[in-house]
């Protein structure tokens, strides 16, 4: 995605399939699910030739204008410093955090929310959430939506 490109924004049922397969391998990705692109290609239900081909084409589209409010999940591991370091990232990149809801560590893992503000954010949500999601001690991470 570079200069000299036209964009345009359409819904993805217009999409061909492979397209929209390479961004459920994309998510599947950020969120931890899959560990590799051929993980995510196969849960995807596309080769991994197909995902390679797409895969720097196409990005959700969040509506950064849209009251610039989003709500992360997380599954952290319950040691100490896993829920400072993730919190740590989310300022590094300034995202200015309004809320966070911690639950009790079931299993060894414990679910967090976190909803923040983005106008100030360095990085585009999608590589906020990747990197938030390859930090030692987080299991899970995905994007619950705009508040």
């Amino acid at each position: 995605m570079g200069a000299g490109y036209t964009y345009y924004i359409v819904s993805a049922r217009v999409l061909p399939k492979a397209m929209r397969k390479t961004a459920e391998a994309k998510r599947l990705l950020r969120s931890g699910a899959a560990k590799t692109a051929g993980e995510a290609a196969r849960l995807a239900g596309i080769s991994r030739s197909v995902f390679y081909k797409y895969k720097d084409d196409i990005r959700p589209y969040y509506d950064q204008n849209a009251d610039k409010l989003f709500t992360i999940y997380a599954l952290l591991e319950d040691r100490p410093g896993i829920l400072s370091a993730f919190l740590g990232v989310l300022a590094q990149h300034g995202a200015n955090i309004l809320t966070i809801n911690q639950n009790i560590p079931v299993n060894g893992f414990a679910p967090i929310t976190v909803s923040i503000r983005t106008e100030a954010l360095t990085v585009d949500l999608p590589d906020l959430l990747g990197r938030l999601s390859t930090l030692e001690g987080v299991a899970n991470t995905d994007l619950l939506g705009t508040e």
